[in-house]
């Protein structure tokens, strides 16, 4: 292949300016004795022998560990021909989606009894050409990635095979201390994102815990923890949540179909606002004349209002700012009525017995509905005095704003990684 096309990222180390350009290839010119495919995964050899490195390992966020690795059995002689080594990179042969093809990760143990999945394409990096490191996180790309998806052929499955990995172009740096360097600083940059990971993760099994201590369990009539103001108050109340709450279902689908849509006017809520809690944007509004006729449906203030389909039994409560509109036939409103906290009952119906009371309700099906708001009127919901349901809802929303101030500080430092990747990578090769 030609190499007199060549590129320069446009952030680059300081000792590393004055470089000059880097170099355009194909993949195939960069692997040590080709592509290939692995071993046949026997189900009737599985759960001894070596260690099998499986397509579920590609879509972990870290590199692949050996304690995540299934078992398979084989012949000394298979497993030489298919042995894994430090530095070997893998590709997905097949995706159900189109975005999923080609997917790679890398392998950086020292086992010696590593072997890998024939669903899986392997490719060794000529270490005097390329750091594997740096060619793991050049295969994440954009246009690395953009090349891989197009090359995938789309059936029933999309499939990709090893000449069509192979011939994939990249530009990189001839210089292995800036391929070291580049490769070091994505990993601490990995490295810092997976520690703020787990700390996310146990603020949110924290949680987890507390409301199984703060709300009784099924067939309980108090909690395992209770605030020590209200050790001495007595069992909660059994209520159905028709009781608690003025429950409305969305409009039939008719009701808001796309051609009557204006460019502004009154929002129309939708399953994204309960999912992620997100009132900042609106896609739809209805006019004046529309919002009187769904007047049933509008929202307002500290409504909780819970998504009815696909990912269902999220709950969001309407905010002080909100904009004046309706809900589509994908959502339930819950108007909260006296004596009830909303915070409160938002989070019970989040807890775990309750959410399993909801999701065992659901209509079958590959796409889940929740059944009749006759049924859901009859869950039943223990309830405590007003001031115990404002502590524990105050205790817990607490928690909840730790764990929405990690989650962006985790997706700032995703996109602060996505930024040095388009950076320290060139984009495009011509």
């Amino acid at each position: 292949m030609s190499k007199d096309k060549k590129i320069i990222p446009q952030l680059r180390f300081p000792e590393f300016v004055n470089e000059g350009e880097w170099v355009n290839d194909i993949l195939f010119n960069l692997a040590f004795n080709g592509f290939s495919n692995g071993v046949f995964n026997d189900p009737n050899k599985v759960g001894s022998g070596y260690r099998l490195i499986n397509v579920i390992n590609m879509y972990t966020e870290s590199t692949i560990k050996d304690n995540d690795l299934s078992l398979l059995e084989l012949s000394s002689s298979e497993f030489e021909k298919n042995k894994v080594e430090h530095g070997d990179i893998f590709f997905t042969r097949s995706s159900l989606v189109t975005e999923g093809i080609a997917k790679s990760n890398i392998y950086l143990g020292m086992s010696d009894d590593i072997t890998y999945d024939g669903h899986l394409i392997r490719m060794r990096p000529k270490k005097e050409l390329i750091d594997p490191v740096y060619l793991h996180y050049l295969l994440k790309t954009s246009h690395v990635r953009s090349q891989m998806i197009s090359r995938g052929k789309t059936a029933t499955m999309t499939t990709i095979g090893q000449s069509d990995i192979a011939s994939v172009k990249v530009s990189y740096s001839s210089n292995p201390k800036e391929q070291q360097k580049i490769a070091s600083c994505f990993t601490s940059l990995d490295e810092v994102i997976a520690a703020q990971s787990q700390k996310l993760e146990l603020l949110k099994d924290h949680k987890k815990g507390l409301m199984q201590n703060l709300f009784p369990q099924e067939g309980e009539k108090v909690p395992k923890y209770r605030f020590k103001e209200f050790i001495n108050d007595g069992e909660w109340v059994v209520k159905p949540l028709d009781d608690i709450c003025k429950l409305v279902r969305g409009p039939f689908g008719g009701a808001l179909k796309k051609e009557i849509f204006v460019k502004d006017g009154y929002a129309v809520y939708e399953q994204s606002h309960a999912i992620y809690s997100d009132f900042s944007s609106f896609r739809y509004f209805i006019d004046e004349e529309k919002f009187k006729e769904l007047k049933r449906f509008s929202v307002k203030v500290g409504d909780l209002i819970m998504s009815c389909s696909g990912t269902m039994g999220k709950f969001a409560v309407i905010p002080e700012s909100y904009k004046v509109g309706v809900i589509n036939q994908a959502l339930l409103k819950l108007t909260i009525k006296m004596g009830y906290d909303k915070q409160f009952v938002k989070m019970t119906l989040e807890a775990e017995n309750n959410q399993n009371k909801l999701l065992s309700q659901s209509a079958g099906g590959a796409i889940k509905n929740v059944v009749e708001v006759s049924q859901i009127k009859e869950i039943k919901l223990s309830i405590p005095d007003l001031n115990e349901q404002k502590k524990i809802a105050s205790c817990l929303t607490s928690l909840e704003d730790l764990i929405t101030a990690q989650t962006d500080k985790v997706e700032e430092l995703k996109l602060h990684k996505k930024g040095l990747m388009q950076g320290l990578f060139p984009k495009m090769i011509d």
